[in-house]
């Protein structure tokens, strides 16, 4: 197998279901992503360097700091929260069963308290940034063993511990991942910077960093299938025997040089990363 390189440069939209919101995806880190977000891949470069600053880690930051404090925040849930949220949630869901979403309505009705629970703080961008990276890691773990098919009053059961569980040890979130914030900007600005140096570049949604481990292809399939979020600035290609394929679209001899070939496959190879300039990618209907 031949790696093709297919550079492309992509400046369209990204468009998504509305009205849709997800708590963290895995194959990304773990980080909070919307489903509203414009996702990127910035190419190698100093441009993409520069995308770099302490404020497009706080999300990473605040996902890998939820899950060290975890242990040292315990709160008991209110049980006047999960009975107020309950009967909204069932509400909703009864609407529609088949297309709830556990994750999702959690995800939704915790952050809803994180702008009022922020509004005081010294620096509001990040208490929101781990407020909602709390969000997540309570819906993620409340939601998880529920399955689609349960009852809506099983999944609200769930979605409703989850967003009551970050409401209350939202403060200690905050002030323990407050103290170890300095350190992980660091080490994660360090990370987004060696990613701007890598082949691939770094992917960045609404101006955060993705801290996606080395496992790009594995992030955007999940941003793809979990948000319906095509990445711009992604393409991928791979060939087998002459030919390479590339998700922008088309196909290209991998030929290059050789007796009799006249550099054509160099050419055809040009025209696939043409090609993929001027084929934006379509939102997928449903």
């Amino acid at each position: 197998m031949k790696l093709c390189l297919i550079f492309t440069v992509a400046i369209a939209a990204v468009y998504v279901h509305p009205g849709t919101a997800r708590a963290g995806i895995e194959a990304c880190g773990n980080i909070y992503i919307d489903a509203e977000a414009q996702c990127e891949v910035i190419p190698p470069g100093v441009t993409c360097t520069a995308e770099c600053t302490p404020i497009s880690v706080q999300a990473a930051c605040a996902a890998d700091l939820e899950v060290e404090c975890e242990g040292m925040c315990t709160a008991t849930l209110d049980a006047s929260c999960t009975a107020s949220c309950q009967g909204g949630c069932e509400a909703d869901c009864e609407v529609d069963p088949g297309t709830f979403d556990c994750r999702a309505s959690c995800q939704a009705d915790c952050d809803g308290h994180c702008q009022a629970a922020c509004s005081a703080a010294d620096d509001q961008a990040q208490c929101a940034a781990s407020c909602e990276a709390t969000c997540s890691g309570s819906c993620d773990g409340q939601c998880e063993g529920t399955p689609p098919s349960a009852t809506c009053a099983a999944r609200c059961e769930a979605s409703c511990s989850g967003s009551c569980e970050a409401q209350a040890n939202l403060d200690c979130q905050v002030d323990c991942q407050q103290s170890g914030y300095v350190d992980c900007v660091a080490d994660i600005q360090g990370g987004c910077e060696t990613a701007c140096m890598a082949e691939d570049g770094a992917l960045f949604c609404d101006g955060q960093f993705i801290d996606y481990g080395g496992n790009l292809d594995a992030c955007v399939a999940a941003l793809r299938d979990l948000l319906d979020i095509e990445v711009d600035g992604y393409a991928s290609g791979e060939c087998s025997g002459n030919m390479c394929s590339a998700e922008a679209g088309g196909s290209a001899s991998c030929a290059i040089g050789g007796p009799g070939t006249g550099g054509g496959g160099l050419m055809a190879l040009f025209a696939l990363a043409t090609l993929a300039l001027v084929w934006p990618r379509r939102r997928r209907q449903r």
